[in-house]
């Protein structure tokens, strides 16, 4: 084979045919995932769209005139390695053998595309990689010009990226694609001339999944989809995308108190185009049934709904609600009693562990406004969903040991600590209110009700309307702006920042909460002393220094002044202690003032602390108020309710005198030093950790050896004085009142 050069113009006059396929390639693919949104039925982040037929368009045929050629030949042909210029621009760099590419080499169109792979007879025919102008690729085999074969193709302004099977330029057979560069959108499985069909598995970015048939890129047949955020599973037969036929849709309630297993709504029975329609069966989380026809999502037909506790009601349903016999003879409808089957009632964009019961709201909005305002405020809920759960799951492991799963239920104490670090108590509303407006359990003030995600929710919903509506009124969607005003101006700036005296430190919260039983208990029972002849039983800033006088529990060190200081530390005005005196409090705000007042009081047993003072995260903002004397004057001017009742403010007896020296001459005696950890706790001290090396180890074991002094050689031991004293001098007048009456009888008789 000899070298040479072609210097005057040659024309190579192959067969047009084969010249027509040696040239086809491919344009950059057009086929982008629908925009994404999240949700239920309609739902478009997971409603499939029709990939067009275009993935690969052909380029223009074009025939090849060889307009000059630098490399070897052999017998007049080209042949060897070699250079290729032809008319138009384009450019072929190679192998050749006989006069035609063959072997390794690039061709590169006048355009840009460029194809570097093995050519046979003219033609790109084995491995090779085409790569467009702007950056998109595609590496596999090829044949004919075409891809065919196993090869993986990447849309560099997609993002789109293809690994599988291919068949006439066609992906066909076993193949997986990744639709965004993040890789949060992809389909694995079975392809048919582009289009998802056969078995396959479907990612969306919401964190959804579909696994099971599908037809014309669309989910069809037999398979299962879940929804992460809602918790929501569907398992049965789709058509065209959406559930249509027999199948088991399972909403995911509530998790079990303190377990890992979780309760859920489940309907088994027909769909038509996304919705219940048919004979099907709804089982309730809380035990009840319903089996009979459905329309449109509602129970409508003959039916059979079975009460949680064993009652039947069989008999005629319509849009949901029992048709029964009235006194006038005729059916009429009888509201269904029950969790609504669909979250939100059918229509509600958010999971059922978020779904929003605020009916008291709707109520005072135009009803033709309401479905906008409910959708508005689940829009604004959503999209602080991440927020908010971990708002909840911050809150409600406040104190907690452990649990046999390592999640928790946000209680109503630690809901009053989320509200009191946001201010919402700065904005005109109190905790005890706030109870009122939320009224979600019998015991109206109750420190351990337990409270779900959606009551969170409901509390906070409902708290920034009632504390911003006034100000909004003039927005088009009331209750989402008054609810991002306080989730922007109250709740994220300052949550999960601990305030107060219980919660600051986990230890410190797990010991105080030992104490918190018993406290409960005479809190109730002060509040049915002074709440007496009212209906709701509360306590009051001016309730409190009474019982703190009763009990005799104030002296040198915790003085009225220092107490009420300790009261009004997290008021708004704590200044104006007048204004703050009859304002209700809740338990979590008598409780703080227990802890505050034992760290004041038992001084001597903190001694080794470097603060002597009120140990508090804004002890330095107190510490510079003035005594407040107008207390001393509030307790001389009014007269508590145990003055009413016949107790007494000081010992009424010298064994009154004698029990409260005992009480005071106990404590100093087993008061335990700073260093000594090896004493009993008592009762409410056991399971206590052991104290810790270094500074702040030995100041949490201080703060507990104080608390625990406080309440268990002060405030229990004078409470139960108290209340002995109280019976007594009951039992005494009525002996008293006994005597009277005999003494007048005898008088008569005489």
């Amino acid at each position: 084979m000899t070298q040479g050069k072609e210097n005057k113009k040659t024309t190579i006059k192959y067969d047009k045919q084969r010249y027509k396929e040696t040239l086809t390639a491919e344009e950059r693919e057009k086929n982008k995932l629908a925009s994404c949104s999240a949700g239920w039925k309609g739902n478009s982040a997971d409603v499939e769209q029709p990939e067009s037929d275009d993935f690969h368009q052909l380029p223009p045929l074009i025939s090849l005139t060889v307009q000059r050629y630098e490399g070897e030949t052999c017998e007049g042909q080209f042949h060897g390695e070699g250079l290729a210029c032809f008319v138009g621009g384009h450019v072929y760099k190679g192998m050749f053998s006989k006069g035609l590419m063959d072997g390794r080499g690039v061709f590169t169109r006048a355009g840009g595309l460029k194809y570097e792979g093995d050519f046979i007879g003219n033609q790109p025919m084995g491995d090779g990689t085409y790569t467009w102008p702007n950056g998109s690729f595609y590496k596999g085999r090829v044949y004919n010009g075409i891809r065919h074969g196993t090869g993986t193709y990447t849309c560099a302004d997609s993002g789109v990226t293809y690994t599988g099977e291919w068949d006439q330029g066609k992906r066909h057979g076993k193949g997986e694609v990744y639709y965004n560069q993040e890789k949060t959108s992809w389909y694995k499985g079975d392809w048919v001339r582009n289009n998802r069909e056969g078995c396959g598995v479907r990612g969306y970015p919401s964190g959804n999944i579909y696994s099971g048939e599908w037809k014309n890129n669309l989910r069809h047949g037999e398979g299962a989809m879940r929804w992460l955020k809602s918790g929501e599973e569907y398992v049965g037969m789709w058509q065209n995308g959406v559930q249509h036929g027999r199948g088991t849709h399972t909403w995911i309630l509530r998790r079990a108190d303190r377990s890992q297993y979780t309760q859920s709504n489940q309907y088994t029975g027909d769909f038509i185009q996304g919705q219940r329609h048919g004979q099907g069966a709804f089982y309730y989380a809380g035990g009840a049934i319903y089996e009979g026809e459905w329309r449109d999502n509602k129970k409508h037909g003959k039916g059979k709904f079975t009460y949680k506790d064993g009652r039947v009601f069989e008999g005629e349903f319509a849009d949901d609600q029992m048709m029964t016999d009235n006194p006038n003879g005729k059916r009429a409808p009888t509201p269904f009693c029950g969790p609504s089957p669909l979250p939100g009632g059918g229509s509600s964009i958010l999971g059922p562990d978020m779904a929003l019961n605020i009916e008291c709201l709707l109520d005072k909005i135009p009803e033709r406004n309401r479905d906008t305002e409910r959708k508005q405020v689940e829009f604004a809920v959503l999209r602080l969903a991440t927020e908010l759960r971990s708002l909840y799951s911050f809150y409600s492991r406040l104190g907690q040991a452990r649990s046999p799963d390592n999640t928790f239920l946000l209680s109503r104490l630690q809901l009053w600590r989320l509200l009191k670090d946001c201010y919402i108590h700065h904005q005109g509303i109190t905790l005890t209110q706030i109870d009122h407006l939320i009224r979600d359990a019998e015991e109206l003030h109750s420190p351990f009700t337990p409270i779900l995600l959606h009551g969170l929710l409901r509390c906070l919903v409902v708290v920034a309307y009632h504390v911003y509506h006034k100000d909004m009124v003039s927005q088009k969607n009331l209750l989402a702006a008054c609810f991002s005003k306080l989730m922007t101006d109250n709740i994220l700036p300052n949550a999960n920042t601990v305030k107060g005296f219980l919660f600051r430190q986990p230890d410190c919260a797990v010991a105080a909460l030992s104490y918190l039983k018993k406290c409960w208990e005479i809190y109730q029972t002060y509040c049915k002393v002074f709440a007496a002849p009212r209906h709701e039983q509360t306590m009051t800033c001016r309730h409190l220094l009474w019982m703190f006088k009763d009990l005799h529990l104030l002296d040198n060190n915790l003085t009225t002044g220092r107490l009420l200081q300790i009261i009004t530390s997290e008021s708004s005005d704590s200044s104006n202690v007048s204004s703050c005196l009859d304002l209700e409090i809740t338990f979590l705000e008598f409780f703080e003032v227990l802890l505050g007042s034992a760290e004041v009081k038992c001084q001597q047993v903190s001694a080794g602390l470097e603060e002597q003072s009120i140990s508090s995260p804004d002890a330095e903002d107190r510490r510079d108020l003035p005594e407040v004397e107008a207390g001393e004057k509030i307790l001389q001017t009014n007269n508590s309710p145990s003055q009413s009742t016949g107790k007494s403010q000081e010992p009424s007896t010298a064994q009154d005198t004698e029990n409260q020296q005992d009480v005071k001459t106990k404590v100093s005696e087993t008061a335990p030093s700073a260093v000594h950890t090896g004493e009993s706790r008592g009762e409410e001290g056991k399971g206590l950790q052991s104290i810790e090396t270094g500074a702040k180890g030995c100041e949490q074991e201080l703060w507990m050896q104080t608390v625990h002094q406080f309440f268990n050689h002060f405030f229990f031991p004078m409470y139960e004085h108290n209340q002995l004293v109280s019976r007594n001098m009951k039992e005494e007048r009525i002996r008293q009142e006994n005597h009277k009456c005999v003494t007048k009888a005898e008088q008569r008789v005489g």
